[in-house]
């Protein structure tokens, strides 16, 4: 390939862990939010003071709201006809390779690890 890849991997215990917490309780329930979760390919040697919007103000469409270990925990609202990802914003602030899923592929994963 023309470009280097990163290979990303998380237990899937921190999963469950994750998922067993409950961390997008409290997000308001809406069409314009979305949690995510990104998985970081390493930990990073420090970690950004929380929460990180971007852009910063009431016109955020990306909220870093939380670490757990490699996993980051954001949210994302569309707002006019750009869209920023989470990942782009979670690389950007950590300095590390990412992988950014959605929560309801997190919580899809999970079931599928419980089953096993």
């Amino acid at each position: 390939m023309p470009f280097e890849t990163h290979l990303t991997i998380c237990r899937g215990r921190d999963l469950l862990d994750l998922a067993a917490a409950k961390p997008f309780s409290s997000t308001p329930a809406g069409h314009d939010t979305r949690p995510f979760v990104s998985v970081l390919a390493k930990r990073p040697r420090t970690l950004p003071h929380l929460p990180i919007s971007q852009p910063p103000g009431e016109k955020w469409q990306v909220r870093i709201v939380g670490v757990s270990g490699k996993l980051v925990l954001s949210l994302m609202r569309r707002l006019g006809k750009t869209m920023l990802y989470p990942n782009e914003v979670v690389e950007k602030h950590f300095g590390v390779p990412a992988t950014t899923r959605n929560w309801n592929t997190i919580v899809t994963l999970c079931e599928i690890l419980k089953a096993e």
